[in-house]
Order: C-alpha cells, then structure tokens, then sequence
C-alpha cells in the first residue's frame, strides 16, 4: 500500500498536491520508524535472555516473567501498527449513530478502574453531559486506547474533562497529566518524542479516520490532549452543569443497561471460568456455565442466550457449526472468544474479525467493556 493513502479518512480519497503527499510521506517513516524502534527494544532484550537461556540451560522465575513481558510488549506494539493500517486504508465502514459521550467515557473508566488502581493512578472527572454522533466502535476504541496512553506516561493522576466549546458547537474532551514531577527540568523535544508510541499513534489515526480534530499539547511538566467532536447533539445544552465524580463512584443500576441478559460460558478449564465469573459477577447478567462445544449445543436447544463467550481451545469446526445455525436462525447473538495470550480486547467487524476477542490477561479488565460494547449494538 503506497504510504499516501493511509493518513486520510475513508473520505478524503481525492488525490494530493505534490507537497501534500510529501507530509504524509514524513509522517508515516516517522510511524513505520517508530514503530521498529520501540519493538527492537523488547524483542533485543528477550534476545539476550534466550541467549543467557541456551548457554547457562538455565532461568530464574523473575527473568521468565520478564521475558514473557518483553514478548507480549513487541506483540502489542505489532497489533497496535496493524490496527493504525486498518483504520487509515480507507475502507473501514462508519456507522454514525448519537451516542452519549459523558456515559461512553464513564463506562469505560469504572470498566478499567482495578487497572488504574493497580498501578496507583488516581482518575479525576469534571464531565458536562454532552451527546455526540459518531460511530459507536470507533468511540469506544477511542477512548480505551487513549486511556491506555495515558496509563503509559502519567506520574501519578490523569484528569478528564468534558465541556462544550460555545462557537461553534463542539463537545470536547480533554485528558491531561504530568509527565514528571514539576521541579524537575527536561527537553521538551526528549519528552515529546517518549509520548510518540505507537498507542500514541492510534489514538491519533483512530480520531483521524473519525474526522475529529485532535491537538496534543506539552506545558511545562503537563500533557494536555483535546479532541473536539464537531457532530455534538446541541438541542440538550442549555442549562446543563458540569458533573464532578472521583476515582472510585460506584456504578448506578443506569450504567448496568445489560442487566438480566443471558451469557453461556463455554470452557473446559476451571481456573478460565473462575477468571469470567469474577469479571462479570456484579453486572446483573445470568451466567451459565458448559465444559464444551456439545454440552453448549444441547444447551442452546432450550433457548438461545444473548451472548456466548468461548475459550479459544474449543473453538473448533463443531463449534463453526453451532455457529452457523444460530446464524441460521437470524438471532442475535454475541459471541466473544478468550485467547490465550494478551491483554486487548478486539472489537468485532473491526479488521474483518467475526467475533470480538479477549486476551486471557485482560478478562478482569476488559470483559466487562466487551459484553457491554458487543450487546448495546443488538439493542
């Protein structure tokens, strides 16, 4: 693919001026750069350790778990470049529908709140309702990926708020943190370029390709991060103030939307059923359990439930069949599978993937997110 088309939204296909193309010429050696750069890291520092490995036949327990990290890191940057192709090629299909984007955000934020915790970030929220239209997947991407580069940087808080720019009408969302501690000198140019990851550069196709304008500032020890979202559902605005909420608001029966729908966990080990059942436990569903494809088949004669997760072990031709009878009968059910590795969860008809997908690593995390993304678009 020539690296002139992979900036622009679907959209934007007209051909460019000669200085045009050139810009975007720079800016995807830079991405494509980058990107080697920072998966050189990881994968030159698993190198070593294998090599340590093959000369001592030996490993301590400490230098597996950084060699397991070091090749998940590479994995995740490699996904990260294929989904910022995906998303500039052109020929991803928008569906713009109006979304609450306060709610979005909030659902995404409780979804990762033990992560936050876990590594000691404190969330701050000063969010003014606003309702945006925009296309329902890419929002959530958004949003979860942008959370993402934020955890990568902050020291300590990460602070968003949602206001609305009066002229024209825009809903803006702004996320800012500190990079450093505030007595402590840098280079601006250093700081800039440790912020250029390649969850930076999704975060900035994926808003791209939404057609948001999208503005990344550094001040003084301070990142701020503005998207503005010029479709904003403007009838609403008037008289509306600003909603202050801190790490750690418990979620309202409101933001449980799912509460009561069916989900059939197929899974034939005990430790990853014990994984889903303390992801999901408090989100009001009705969860059954089978040990396999069979089992979930004579189960689905009964009735079909909204949503079918599937350890990808089981995921076989038997399965494929399952599968398309329940297409057959034109129900719509989710289905989501568990990989074996990673930590992201995958949005389904995002890539051509025909089911949303959730690593191992990230089912306390993202499950939720999954379940509740997945069943709002049969809704």
């Amino acid at each position: 693919m020539d690296m002139t088309e992979l900036k622009r939204a679907p959209e934007a296909t007209a051909t460019l001026a000669p200085e045009d193309a050139a810009v975007e010429h720079d800016h995807w050696r830079e991405v494509v750069g980058e990107m080697s750069a920072e998966i050189a890291g990881p994968l030159t520092a698993a190198l070593e350790r294998v090599q340590t490995l093959a000369s001592t036949g030996r490993i301590d327990r400490s230098s597996l778990r950084s060699l397991g990290e070091e090749i998940q890191r590479a994995r995740e940057i490699s996904m990260s470049g294929q989904q910022i192709a995906r998303l500039a090629s052109g020929r991803l299909r928008q569906t713009p529908e109006r979304l609450a984007l306060t709610e979005t955000l909030k659902d995404v934020l409780t979804q990762r709140s033990r992560e936050t915790q876990a590594r000691g970030i404190h969330i701050k929220q000063v969010l003014r309702p606003a309702e945006v239209v925009v296309d329902a997947s890419l929002l959530f991407s958004l949003l979860n990926t942008q959370l993402t580069w934020a955890m990568e940087h902050a020291r300590s808080n990460i602070d968003f708020r949602i206001d609305i720019k009066t002229w024209p009408v825009h809903a803006r969302l702004t996320t800012r943190f500190a990079v450093r501690p505030a007595d402590q000198q840098s280079d601006s140019d250093d700081t800039a370029h440790q912020l250029d990851t390649m969850t930076w550069r999704l975060v900035e196709q994926t808003a791209w390709t939404m057609g948001l304008p999208i503005e990344r500032k550094l001040e003084g020890h301070e990142v701020h991060l503005t998207i503005e979202f010029p479709r904003t559902v403007s009838d609403q605005l008037e008289g509306m103030s600003a909603i202050e909420l801190d790490q750690g608001f418990s979620p309202s029966l409101q933001s449980k939307p799912l509460v009561g729908s069916q989900v059939l966990v197929v899974a034939s080990r005990r430790d990853v059923r014990v994984q889903i059942r303390d992801a999901i436990r408090n989100m009001g569903l009705i969860v059954d359990f089978v040990n396999s494809v069979d089992e979930a088949r004579e189960f689905c004669r009964g009735g079909l439930p909204h949503a079918i997760v599937i350890e990808s072990v089981l995921r076989g031709e038997r399965f494929n069949e399952m599968r398309r009878d329940i297409d057959a009968e034109g129900a719509e059910v989710v289905f989501i599978e568990i990989i074996e590795e990673g930590n992201t969860f995958e949005i389904s008809g995002f890539g051509g993937l025909s089911m949303a997908r959730v690593g191992r690593d990230a089912i306390l995390t993202s499950l939720p997110s999954a379940l509740m993304f997945e069943l709002a678009k049969t809704v």
